[in-house]
């Protein structure tokens, strides 16, 4: 995300819009400016300020949920017992801050564009960037489905300053792509692996939200 952001009034942001290579526009509409400041379209969290965040206002991530369907040690689809539905699993690695599971996802650079971003933070947070087969990662990761933008119930919000997402899922159906790699966790993450993903799985933000709609989608057990 680069450096921290700081506003003056020598330096004022041009809020609600694209700011040279900064995009200031929300996924929640036309935001209100207090005082100077961006103030949280959601409403109050009682923290004022910037706080953790590297910008006032808007800071866009993008979150790239990887999914493959388990499979047993013979190859076949793992069913649950109960729901009689394929076991959907997810590339999740844990955060160094709060020790919880998440999607391996990141803050959009300035002037980057989001599908770059999810490459990128799929490569660094999962993989450790150690992959030869660039040309099948790059296909991979085109062929995504958009699946939640909007803002994010993220614990370092505040008055003025809030996390928005764009997720994408991309799914692996046979398992013979990113499916099939070992995972390597970066250093941006502590651990990382396949997770399974049902009604127990407590994830971090609204991390969880995201991932029914791709369980919707896919038509697995939950």
């Amino acid at each position: 995300m680069g450096r921290c952001e700081h506003v003056s009034a020598d330096s004022q942001p041009k809020w609600n819009q694209i700011d040279g290579d900064v995009n200031r526009v929300s996924f929640n509409g036309i935001y209100k400016i207090e005082n100077g400041l961006p103030t949280n379209p959601i409403g109050r969290t009682g923290l004022r300020g910037r706080g953790l965040l590297g910008r006032w206002g808007p800071n866009h991530a993008a979150d790239p949920v990887v999914t493959r369907w388990k499979r047993e040690a013979d190859g076949k689809m793992s069913v649950d017992s109960c729901s009689q539905k394929r076991i959907l699993q997810m590339v999740a690695i844990q955060r160094h801050d709060n020790k919880m599971w998440a999607i391996p996802g990141g803050m959009v650079d300035p002037g980057e564009k989001v599908s770059s971003t999810l490459k990128r933070e799929f490569m660094e947070e999962a993989l450790n960037s150690l992959v030869n087969n660039t040309e099948m990662i790059e296909t991979f990761f085109t062929n995504g489905s958009e699946i939640y933008k909007g803002y994010v119930d993220d614990f370092r919000n505040t008055d003025n300053a809030w996390m928005e997402t764009v997720a994408y899922n991309f799914h692996d159906e046979d398992g013979t792509k990113v499916g099939k790699f070992s995972l390597s966790a970066g250093d941006d993450a502590a651990n990382v692996k396949w997770l399974d993903i049902n009604s127990g799985v407590e994830l971090h933000a609204n991390h969880i939200d995201i991932i029914k709609e791709v369980i919707k989608r896919l038509n697995a057990h939950w």
